[in-house]
């Protein structure tokens, strides 16, 4: 059997499950022969018709663009990406604790926490090789729902972790993950059928200067579960390897450590050690330490430090909120 006779074989087999839960089953069945007299369409094709079948078995309304590309409501700025979705209904007790995107197909992620208990909502790029074949696995998983008028599948190995995933257009995929929270399930479900195009950034205490060359920039994060505990990390990525820059208001272990000049002031720099990288380490005059770790020489960790850009004005004031 050719792959394209195989995907549209797992589409026909999540069809003619999802018919069953039908409350009207001629309905579905015209659905389901329009899907089959168009097997020469393309295989997202294939995935969009399926959807329709399976808004007519669960006995909703097909709104395919509910959700679309997110408009520019937040302009962005160097290093200070801006995630597009917000969830409008949280289990009781959550609180928004990190915030991470970056350029091109950095996944946008929102983490909320209660606890021991997590919830996170991820928004990814179909541009991305891991999420481009993502619609054709939906079609092929038993356990499906509908999000928004799409087709969704369901994944969790427990009753209480979770993971919801579905498309809201042809260029992102969205996952709602639940961990820690009785009928998990029942969680990522409201939430995903809670999300909307509501942008907010990541806007931490610093972000990215001259980089040495080879190296771009990945990432932005804010964490923490207050404004008082707040935690900016800058990721980076080259032939060499990756960078990552952390400023917080904790120092960091400097054991073997030797003397170096970072941004004009004493610093500390340590080798690299078995797993552990190495890394400059400098504190700043507001009495935060910056921190440069990588498998870098040290005079490039050096130059990445030297090049941090200071946001006197960082947005923490979102931190451990709803």
């Amino acid at each position: 059997m050719t792959p394209s006779n195989e995907t549209e074989t797992l589409v026909r087999d999540s069809l003619e499950r999802l018919a069953e839960r039908a409350p009207d089953g001629n309905d579905v069945l015209n659905a389901l022969a329009r899907a089959r007299q168009r097997r020469r369409r393309p295989r997202l094709a294939l995935v969009a018709a399926a959807a329709a079948v399976i808004a007519v078995a669960a006995g909703v309304p097909l709104v395919v663009n509910t959700v679309t590309e997110a408009p520019s409501q937040v302009t962005p700025a160097a290093g200070r990406p801006v995630l597009a979705y917000t969830p409008g209904w949280l289990p009781d007790g959550f609180t928004e604790q990190y915030r991470s995107g970056g350029p091109g197909n950095t996944a946008q992620v929102r983490q909320w926490q209660a606890g021991a208990s997590r919830l996170e909502l991820a928004a990814h790029s179909t541009a991305d090789p891991e999420w481009a074949q993502t619609a054709l696995r939906i079609s092929a998983l038993k356990d499906q729902v509908v999000v928004h008028g799409r087709v969704a599948m369901v994944t969790g190995p427990t009753d209480t972790i979770a993971t919801l995933t579905w498309m809201p257009d042809d260029h992102h995929v969205l996952t709602a993950k639940v961990e820690g929270v009785p009928d998990a399930r029942a969680a990522a479900e409201r939430v995903a059928d809670s999300v909307t195009i509501e942008p907010v950034q990541v806007r931490g205490e610093a972000r990215f200067g001259p980089l040495p060359a080879g190296l771009r920039e990945e990432a932005t994060t804010v964490r923490g579960s207050s404004s008082d505990n707040a935690t900016t990390v800058l990721d980076a990525s080259g032939p060499s390897g990756k960078v990552r820059v952390t400023i917080g208001g904790g120092s960091p272990a400097l054991g073997g450590s030797g003397p170096v000049r970072v941004r004009g002031l004493p610093g500390a720099y340590v080798p690299a050690s078995g797993p552990a990288d190495a890394l400059v380490a400098v504190r700043l005059s507001s009495g935060r330490w910056l921190t440069v770790s990588g498998r870098l020489p040290r005079e490039q960790l050096v130059a990445v430090a030297d090049g941090i850009v200071l946001d006197s004005a960082p947005d923490y004031a979102w931190l451990g909120s709803r």
